[in-house]
């Protein structure tokens, strides 16, 4: 008869240094501290928190995507993201195509052909983690469902700066759901878009996860506070409560798959 000694498995992937997460962790929790902050505040410093939160949240996503996939995803993500965020605003403010017409106000600060430079970080900022949840649960479908996810987040994204002031829309015909200020063209335009970004991406990027690599946790925590703040935004502070309820709907119910699957599977 033998004792064996027990050695329990190891994980196969470890996760980041503490120094990381904290970092990691430090930026999401100052994105959500910015949007919080946004409609208590009016003014140049509304400005500038509209500014700011869309850098730190592409920054945010960008190290997530370095820690997570290493730095062929992040070198390669954000300049074909941002290239791509700001050739489709290009070619919208100057055609039309393929989401409306419509003029940016200078308010969000410098810009390169009519396009202000932070508007394609807002693509860096969300296409990652648009891009994590369809690579998670869809399959061959990445591109669809990636390219809807994005679609439904911009029904908050376009009424509130609309509503800013930040670009207006010529709407000569339908309009989006509950915005009459924005032409029914738009969330066809960003469904097209996005479908065609997170396809290109989803080719181009690893997929095979660093051996100590963050989780997905960053990303659930910022797919969830962007659904929550949209519903909360729209209905308590921006007086759109149809667009509260029908863009949580249907952001809700596209996203509704990956936090199943992310909440009881395990965080890759």
């Amino acid at each position: 008869m033998s004792i064996r000694h027990y050695n329990p498995r190891r994980r196969r992937r470890g996760g980041i240094s503490p120094k990381a997460r904290n970092f990691l962790g430090a930026l999401v929790a100052l994105i959500i501290l910015l949007q919080i902050s946004y409609p208590l505040i009016e003014g140049e410093s509304l400005r500038i928190v509209t500014i700011a939160t869309v850098l730190v949240a592409a920054l945010a996503m960008v190290v997530h995507g370095h820690l997570s996939y290493g730095i062929k995803y992040s070198s390669r993500y954000l300049p074909i993201t941002f290239a791509f965020g700001l050739g489709i605003e290009v070619l919208g403010v100057h055609t039309g195509w393929p989401f409306g017409v419509y003029e940016y106000d200078t308010s969000l600060g410098v810009q390169l052909f009519g396009v202000p430079l932070v508007v394609p970080f807002a693509w860096v900022m969300m296409v990652h983690p648009c891009l994590c949840a369809a690579r998670r649960i869809a399959g061959n479908w990445v591109f669809l469902y990636g390219g809807a996810i994005l679609a439904a987040w911009d029904l908050f994204l376009d009424a509130l700066m609309v509503g800013a002031g930040r670009w207006t829309w010529e709407v000569d015909g339908a309009h989006a759901p509950f915005t009459p200020d924005i032409p029914m063209s738009n969330p066809f335009g960003w469904l097209l878009a996005g479908m065609f970004i997170t396809g290109l991406l989803n080719k181009v990027l690893p997929r095979e996860r660093r051996k100590e690599g963050a989780s997905l946790r960053a990303v659930d925590a910022y797919l969830l506070w962007t659904l929550f703040g949209g519903f909360v935004g729209n209905l308590f502070f921006f007086d759109r409560p149809g667009l509260a309820l029908f863009a949580t709907a249907v952001m809700g119910g596209l996203l509704t798959p990956y936090f199943f699957s992310s909440w009881l599977g395990s965080k890759e």
